[in-house]
């Protein structure tokens, strides 16, 4: 069993900057793929980041170039810095784990969740 939990939301302004952090419980975090993900009011689910533990990334075309993921091992926790946030950006932030460590880019394939952080962005 894997606990996740994200911090860092909050509002900002457009054109500005926030780091998502996400802290993995478990001695396994290190070998789990994780992912992010955001549901905006009104919308489905859109699948964002993913980060294997080897480091190797994906980003989906709305994010690439202004999101960046990363995880650092030793302490467990995987990191979405988001810049150039616009106001679509708005929605609640979820880090998800993929148990086998395989880099998917579907929601639907992440095995535990975090509980999400709020990001409002303010144009």
């Amino acid at each position: 069993q894997v606990q996740l939990v994200e911090s860092g939301g909050g509002l900002v302004q457009a054109g500005g900057s926030l780091r998502l952090s996400c802290a993995a419980s478990g001695r396994t975090f290190s070998s789990y793929a994780m992912g992010w993900v955001r549901r905006a009011p009104g919308k489905e689910r859109e699948f964002l980041a993913a980060i294997r533990w080897s480091g190797s990334t994906y980003y989906t075309d709305s994010v690439k170039g202004r999101f960046t993921t990363s995880r650092d091992n030793g302490r467990n926790t995987v990191y979405l810095q988001m810049n150039s946030l616009k106001p679509e950006d708005t929605a609640v932030y979820y880090c998800a784990a993929n148990a086998g460590g395989f880099l998917r880019v579907s929601a639907r394939d992440y095995d535990y969740w975090g509980q999400g952080t709020q990001v409002t962005v303010s144009s």
